[in-house]
């Protein structure tokens, strides 16, 4: 059996030291993958013995030792040269014999498999590579679409030339690993062609936040390496793993990536250079831009195989893995494979209960935006960076600025205090290696390199949710540390407001009892917005309007599809933070005025004199101007629940004034599929009006619970209109007659066996507030995100005091 060639049906995991990183995992998927449906391409490893061979046999280690051993690898003229010259010494040997002889008759092997039209991926496997401590992350080549024995050999030898670039010797020495025990073994296998088909990166958690319960997948048009290399936006998409287990295949959230070109392979070779890339890059077309490039189905099969190999992993090493993937899809068979699989290196790495929020103390003039990679803030001088050739003027502690990255700038990125791009998704090269460092960085910024200028002072905000700022100047900011491990276990359901899908996932590590209120405006207003009627009837809008909502819509089936899944992803992501825990969700609660400033609403919105307390709420949706609305939020609550699999989710009705209010509310949501009790369905009023504390009781027999809205009841129960600037002096939830009906509702609640809540601002904003609370004996208080750990303590320490602990 020759030393050097391995099957992968002869290697796994344990065989990194012979075949490397990429290789070992191939070989573990393939060999115990298979047989459970995940797809990987065959083909076979040139060993690290081979590299060896290679080296001895050209005498070639004394050469590379003389320049390698007294290298300055921050000097980056004196990294560029030797790097160089490495790189010939190896690419120049010559292959022995043996090797070469080898080599051929693995690849005829190959053949006899696929076909004499088989293509071959030849890709770099450092034997160091996709450890726990470094993912060796494009340090080194792959060459595609290899197609004769001339050319494998060449490419095999540009793969162990590429040992030596300078960001792979640079890796190196940041890693404290020595650059010449580090081997090259070299990947050969089928090549998948998604040339004419997509292809991606994913991850078995969320990337930014660590949040372990999702797979993340992006997808592009092409060869992955637009994806890697951040060249491009790509589509993204989001699968829930508990419920994916539980049976239920939908996408749980999923943005659409401008996608504006596509690497494909070109149609000649150049036979005088061969074995380069063959590749070019094609612009999209605007049909291709604006759908997305894979189905929802085969979303699922692709969360499939990451689910497997995740759990393939994690049992094999005894405690959870999460991984990074590579997938393609073959644009002649149509099936989608596994390319590579290694452990995540970052969010998994991290130990410990201490929890660290950065928190901007000031607001600036916002720059630019993009998306948010990590959840810290850096700030600095911003430094443009064009190429290569200017690496040298970077500075430390300067803020990196660039259309996009690639692995030779990892010694320039390693001192930025933050990195911008105008490309690249959350997958690209500037994602991987900033999260690597812990560095923040804001990416896909389109025009970063146009706003910012060399010298000007900025603070880059990846701590706001998905979104990242680029802000004017050096803006003050904190770091909160917090050790969860003392939080006490409070009687008194702790929970938590969020209307914002972006950030939940990075509050899911916080230790609350569930979410109280999630509110629906903030995903109607800022991704569907448009008025939900105009989307039902966009006949009766405008021709520019008609024309937005199209633009707007046109990813989806319908503009009521484009509703419903917006609607119901958003709030599957809120509820998925907190799964199983209760998630409460409010149904739509704009006020006419509000409605009338999404696209088309001025056409079904009346004009109101006091829209506070006008045509809002309850009122709306069994009325004829809004029904057909309230119909498309019922359909989607009834996706999140019954097909998505969130059945922790729980109804909320707002603005409720009369129990027979409450009567039509409850037979209009039955007509449109949610039928209380159905599926667990509980549905709760809010508690915000007098009538709803007066008449407790009766409320009381038609909903499952209440939350009171703190604020709402403290305005009408004052006669104070909390809009007002004139009279806000009067506004006071702390007031005694506030406090008087509160204690009512809680006693009402308690006499009627109702679970009885507080989710307005009253708690968050007045730690007296949720003493009393407390001391009332109500079941939950649901505060903002920022005022839960230090609620948890005060409330444990009343609670240990009042002896319910």
């Amino acid at each position: 059996m020759s030393k050097n060639i391995k099957w992968f049906k002869e290697i796994g995991i344990e065989d990194v030291a012979e075949v490397g990183g990429k290789n070992a995992s191939l070989g573990e998927m393939y060999q115990n993958l298979t047989a459970e449906g995940v797809r990987v391409p065959n083909g076979f490893a040139i060993t690290s013995h081979a590299y060896i061979h290679v080296l001895d046999s050209n005498n070639a280690w004394e050469k590379l030792h003389a320049l390698l051993d007294n290298l300055d690898v921050d000097n980056v003229d004196a990294l560029q040269s030797a790097g160089k010259k490495c790189r010939e010494i190896v690419y120049n040997a010559k292959l022995p014999d043996d090797l070469r002889e080898d080599i051929v008759k693995a690849y005829e092997k190959l053949k006899e498999e696929y076909g004499e039209s088989l293509s071959l991926a030849v890709r770099s496997s450092a034997t160091a590579e996709d450890s726990p401590e470094a993912s060796f992350a494009g340090q080194n080549d792959t060459y595609l679409n290899i197609s004769s024995a001339e050319e494998l050999l060449d490419a095999y030898k540009r793969c162990l030339a590429s040992n030596f670039t300078d960001r792979s010797i640079h890796y190196k020495y940041d890693n404290g690993f020595d650059y010449l025990k580090v081997y090259l073994s070299v990947v050969v296998m089928k090549m998948v062609r998604s040339d004419i088909g997509e292809s991606g990166v994913m991850f078995s958690l969320d990337t930014e936040t660590g949040f372990k319960d999702v797979v993340f997948i992006n997808a592009a048009l092409g060869l992955g390496e637009n994806v890697v290399q951040g060249s491009i936006n790509p589509d993204a998409f989001y699968v829930h793993k508990p419920t994916f287990n539980k049976g239920f295949r939908t996408v749980l959230k999923r943005s659409l990536g401008s996608k504006e070109k596509k690497m494909i392979f070109t149609d000649t070779i150049n036979l005088d250079n061969i074995a380069v890339e063959y590749t070019k890059n094609i612009p999209t077309t605007a049909q291709e831009q604006s759908h997305f490039c894979i189905t929802d189905e085969e979303v699922m099969v692709l969360a499939d195989y990451a689910i497997k190999v995740e759990n393939h992993y994690s049992k094999k090493a005894g405690f959870t893995k999460p991984m990074d993937m590579e997938w393609a899809k073959d644009g002649l068979d149509g099936h989608l494979y596994m390319v590579q699989a290694r452990p995540e290196t970052v969010e998994s790495q991290k130990k410990g209960n201490i929890l660290e929020t950065y928190h901007l103390k000031e607001k600036g003039r916002v720059l630019v935006t993009g998306q948010a990679i990590g959840t810290k803030i850096g700030q600095g001088k911003a430094r443009y960076i064009a190429g290569v050739k200017d690496l040298n003027t970077f500075k430390a502690g300067e803020v990196l600025v660039a259309d996009t990255t690639n692995p030779d700038w990892e010694p320039i990125m390693k001192i930025a205090s933050a990195i911008i791009t105008n490309k690249g998704g959350r997958t690209c090269h500037a994602a991987i290696l900033s999260r690597e460092l812990g560095i923040p960085a804001v990416v896909g910024c389109d025009n970063a390199t146009e706003v910012l200028k060399d010298a000007d002072e900025v603070t880059v905000s990846c701590a706001e949710g998905e979104e990242g700022h680029v802000y004017e100047g050096l803006l003050d900011y904190e770091i909160i540390r917090t050790d969860l491990s003392n939080l006490p276990k409070t009687k008194t359901k702790i929970m938590m407001n969020l209307g914002n899908p972006d950030i939940a996932f990075s509050l899911a590590s916080l230790p609350v009892d569930g979410i109280g209120l999630a509110r629906m405006e903030f995903i109607i207003n800022e991704y569907i917005k448009a008025h939900p009627m105009a989307l039902k009837h966009p006949q009766k809008v405008d021709e520019a309007t008609r024309n937005k909502l199209e633009e707007l819509t046109r990813a989806y089936d319908s503009m009521e599809d484009f509703f419903v899944k917006t609607l119901s992803e958003g709030v599957a992501t809120i509820a998925s933070s907190v799964y199983p825990k209760p998630c409460v969700v409010r149904m739509s609660d704009f006020k006419s005025n509000e409605y009338a400033t999404l696209l088309g609403g001025e056409v079904f919105e009346l004009k109101e004199d006091n829209p506070m307390i006008g045509f809002r709420g309850a009122s709306r949706y069994a009325h004829p101007n809004y029904e057909e609305g309230f119909a498309l939020e019922c359909a989607a609550m009834k996706r999140v629940r019954d097909e998505m699999g969130f059945d922790n989710v729980i109804l909320m009705i707002p603005f409720c004034r009369r129990v027979d209010e409450g009567e039509r509310v409850l037979k209009t949501m039955a007509k449109y599929g949610l039928r209380q009790g159905e599926n667990g369905l509980q549905i709760y009023v809010m508690c915000e009006i007098p009538n709803n504390v007066i008449q407790i009781d009766n409320f009381s027999k038609l909903f499952d619970g209440f939350s009171i809205g703190s604020n709402d009841l403290t305005q009408l129960t004052l006669g104070v209109d909390r809009d007002s600037e004139i009279v806000a002096f009067d506004y006071d939830e702390r007031d005694e007659g506030v406090k008087e009906m509160i204690r009512l509702a809680v006693e009402g609640c308690k006499r009627n066996d109702r679970h009885s809540g507080i989710c307005g601002q009253a708690p968050s904003d007045y730690p007296e507030m949720a003493e009393y609370l407390v001391r009332l004996g109500i079941d939950s208080m649901s505060l903002n995100p920022d005022s839960v750990l230090k609620t948890i303590e005060n409330v444990g320490k009343l609670e240990q005091k009042l002896g319910r602990a």
